[in-house]
């Protein structure tokens, strides 16, 4: 024959001649018909076969019949996390509402009751490297007063 196409449709042409259909593939003895010969069986597969496998792949056909997703989750988990995250977001918005009612003068108070902390630890501190004498020479102070003020009384 005479080909006028250009070199990438010859291929094409090439396989239409074919009066196999390009089928590359022998076929087997078995197909002929032969009495003799024992005909393979397809082998199972183990997993398929199992209980398990048919029950689950039961169940994935009827839920896509039904319409449903195999990706969504079940119900009460989807619950569970809306009220998860729904509990996360009120926290949130009741810390930010707790920080923008705080007045000036809360904020003061704060401020100086952190203060106060920070002189006691100072002053235990330092109450802590006093020789041990002079803390019990102030506590037999405090002794003698109160004692005292008592028998005043």
């Amino acid at each position: 024959k005479h080909f006028s196409f250009l070199p990438a449709s010859m291929y094409t042409e090439i396989q239409r001649e074919r009066p196999d259909g390009g089928n590359i593939l022998t076929h087997p003895d078995y197909i002929d018909g032969n009495p003799d010969l024992i005909k393979p069986k397809k082998l199972l597969n183990p997993v398929k076969a199992s209980k398990s496998h048919q029950e689950l792949h039961r169940e994935l056909l009827m839920n896509h019949k039904r319409g449903f997703s195999m990706e969504s989750k079940p119900e009460l988990q989807r619950v569970l996390e809306h009220r998860r995250r729904n509990q996360l977001i009120r926290q949130k918005k009741e810390e930010e509402e707790a920080k923008k009612l705080q007045s000036p003068f809360e904020k003061e108070l704060l401020k100086r009751h952190q203060r106060l902390d920070q002189l006691e630890k100072e002053q235990e501190k330092q109450e802590d490297h006093e020789p041990e004498f002079i803390k019990v020479k102030e506590n037999l102070r405090r002794t003698s007063t109160v004692a005292g003020d008592e028998k005043a009384a």
